[in-house]
This record gives C-alpha cells, structure tokens and sequence, in this order.
C-alpha cells in the first residue's frame, strides 16, 4: 500500500447557537459554541476532518503552522507524530495537546476512508452499535432575542428535564451546577430525582465547593440515584478527603487529564470514575489507553463533552464504541445546539442513544453552506470570554467559590 502523506492544514473557525446561554461555574457559554475545524489533506487525494474548542487567529495559526512540523509524514506513523509535535518535554513551552487532538481524528478519518471502514473498526472494533447519553442539565439564561429557554428554579430545571426525556429518551440526568449558592442547587437536585424516579443522577459544580459544602451535599444526596459526584472539590488531595465522608464515587475531567495524573491517581485513589475527553486527553487513541489503565486498576470510565459540534461527536462515539469498560452514558452538550456543521445536520438520539457511524473514516462530512454560515457569524461576532459571566460582568469565581449568583435575577444580560 502506498503511504498517505500531509499535504495541507486548514482550520476555519466557526460559531453555532445555543438555545439558550448555558451557565457553569466559571462563567457561561455566551449563547453560542465556538470550535475550530481541521481540515487536512494528502498528497493522494484524501481529506479528513478534525475538530477542537475555542477559534480565531491565534488558534487557526497554531493549527496551520504544524504543515512545517508534518508536510510529507504518514497519517498512518501516528505515533511518530504525537512526538513531532507534542514532545513532553517541549509541550511545557508549546502545549499542543487539542490541536494533536484534532489532526489525529483528521488522519484516522483518512486511515479509515483509505481502508474502507470505519475508525471504530481498525481501533479495536466496535463492542457496541450505539453510546447512551446523559441529558446535560444547566442552569440557563433565557435567549436574547426570544426570551424562551430560561432554566433559573427546580421548576423550569424538571420541566426542561421531562421536555428532554420525551424529546430524546434519555434515562440518565447529570446537573451542571456550580452556580447558586449550594444548599439552592440542592434542593433542585432533590427536585430532579422526585420528578424521574428510577432514574440515574449526578451532579457536577466544577469543582466550586469548599470540601465542607461538598460534605454536606454529598450526604444529603446519598439515598438518590447517583452515578458519582463529579469534580465537587478541586484537585486530588481534596477529593480524597472528601471520599472519606461521602459514600458517593468521586468522578472527574479536570484533575486527570493525562496520564501522569492517571498514575498519580492510581496510587492515591482520589477519584473513581474517569471521564475521558478526545481532545483533553490529545486524541482517541490516548482515550482507549487510558481506558485500559483504568479497567487493570478497577476505575470507572465514562465520556467527557467539551461542547462538540458533530465531527468531535463522531469521534467521541467511535471510543465509546470500542471501550468494553464505558460503564456510564456519555455526556453530551449536543442537544442544546440548533444546528451543526455536518452534511444532514444534527445526528438524532434514539432512546437517549446515537448510533456509532458506519461510513468509512469518521463517518461524517462538511455540508459546506453551513460551514460558510457559522464561520462568518464567527467573524461577525468573534469569540467570548467562558471565564465571564454576562449577566455579573465584574464577577469573577474562587475556588473554593462563595459569591454565588441570585436565583431571583432573572434579567436577560446583553451578549454583545
């Protein structure tokens, strides 16, 4: 066979709406998702597709300029290229992580289009047809331009939930919280598990909680329906402290990320459950090891969402295909977009699942009209700071957190 070498990179950055401004502990989600495609092409005719978080100049630059890196390398030497450009030690000066991330799903796409299958299939095979996903609950401003959409009490947070179960079938329900004050968040959580009873829980403040109002939660959600308690606390030592008090698993996405805090883990035993991410951890591949670690030292695995349009989705179905030890449903922010940028639009979710696809590579293609859209609704609107909230714009949060915001606002903040 001959080789399939990088001839070009293209990134293009783009902006799809949300329904409604999503709020987390850092911030919000301004109204819309800002990611940035990766093209890249070979010398034999192949284009494969790739996608990360965040957009504009700097971060089209940092994905373009990697054509010095690997103009004429083998998609198919993808070990070679996780050094070419993310060397250890140099990535302590040029963290590369993400965009590694995305230019190995554009080269397992076109491994997978040159074989003629799909990625799941020559990454270990698919143990599964489709991946269950969690509904993704937050609190959420009402949109600007309609007023619709507004999650701000336990009532309009089981609404939205029942809305999303009957819209999807989802059977598991995770909180995004962080936000009000925790005794607040408490009670709508409590008010989740009396509206869906018999159904799978958790919930995740971005680590904003002081360990004593982490203890306190915990307890109190114990008899409930829970997966895990997700990044209550930040950073090992206190989510170990906190596995003393709480008979809750402890999950998170933010403190193992890579695998020195894998093994770190491994020997500390903070956490229980692992939620992999396919550009947070630099690619699928480091996700399927990673999820091997984890089955040989009996940790949890589950799927991380970083706001993904389709082509990172696809990706992230690919590995929940092949790991045998995915032991929760997937997290997912892909119902709260309106559209995507993949040819046919938005995958659909049949009974709380989507199917792993079947075409070769990826899977999934451009539809080129919607890319042209979104990408000049980028330049027409630019990006957004996710560390700021618009509705309390000289907030900041610590962490632990303390200034929590006011569930009687209910103003509509100006997005810009």
């Amino acid at each position: 066979m001959s080789a399939t070498r990088i001839e070009r990179i293209r990134a293009t950055p783009v902006t799809v709406p949300l329904e409604a401004p999503l709020r987390h502990s850092n911030g919000a989600h301004w109204g819309r998702f800002v990611r940035t495609l990766v093209e890249v092409e070979t010398s034999d005719g192949y284009v494969g597709l790739g996608e990360f978080g965040g957009g504009g100049e700097a971060a089209t630059q940092a994905t373009e300029s990697l054509i010095a890196y690997l103009r004429g390398h083998d998609v198919f030497r993808l070990e070679s290229m996780r050094f070419a450009i993310c060397n250890p030690t140099a990535s302590l000066y040029n963290n590369r992580t993400q965009v590694h991330a995305a230019i190995e799903f554009a080269c397992l796409d076109i491994i997978g289009q040159k074989l003629g299958v799909p990625v799941s299939e020559f990454l270990g095979g698919r143990v599964r047809d489709s991946v269950e996903f969690a509904s993704y609950l937050f609190f959420r401003y009402p949109d600007h331009a309609s007023g619709e959409g507004e999650v701000r009490s336990a009532a309009q947070l089981v609404a939205h939930a029942r809305a999303l179960k009957a819209a999807h079938g989802f059977r598991t329900h995770k909180l995004k919280g962080g936000v009000f004050a925790p005794r607040y968040e408490l009670a709508c959580y409590q008010a989740l598990a009396q509206a869906l009873p018999g159904e799978r829980l958790r919930y995740d403040p971005n680590s904003a909680l002081s360990l004593g109002d982490a203890i306190e939660f915990g307890r109190a959600i114990e008899p409930l329906n829970n997966d895990y308690f997700e990044d209550p606390v930040w950073g090992m030592p206190q989510l170990a402290r906190l596995r003393e008090f709480v008979r809750i698993p402890t999950a998170t996405n933010t403190v193992v990320i890579n695998f020195e805090q894998l093994a770190a883990n491994v020997a500390q035993r903070a956490v229980d459950v692992i939620l992999l991410d396919t550009t947070f951890w630099g690619g699928i591949r480091p996700c399927i090891k990673a999820a091997a670690v984890c089955e040989t030292f009996g940790l949890g695995v589950a799927v991380h969402s970083s706001g993904e349009l389709g082509v990172q989705l696809a990706t992230m179905l690919h590995m929940g295909a092949v790991v045998p030890n995915l032991g929760y449903a997937a997290d997912a922010h892909y119902h709260h977009l309106v559209d995507d940028v993949i040819v046919g639009g938005k995958m659909r979710y049949v009974d709380g699942r989507i199917a792993v696809p079947d075409a070769p590579g990826l899977g999934v293609r451009l539809d080129p009209e919607k890319v042209r859209r979104y990408h000049e609704l980028y330049l027409e609107l630019g990006g957004y700071p996710y560390d700021r909230d618009p509705g309390r714009p000289d907030w900041y949060p610590l962490v632990p957190n303390e200034r929590w915001a006011d569930p009687d606002d209910g103003s509509r903040p100006d997005l810009g």
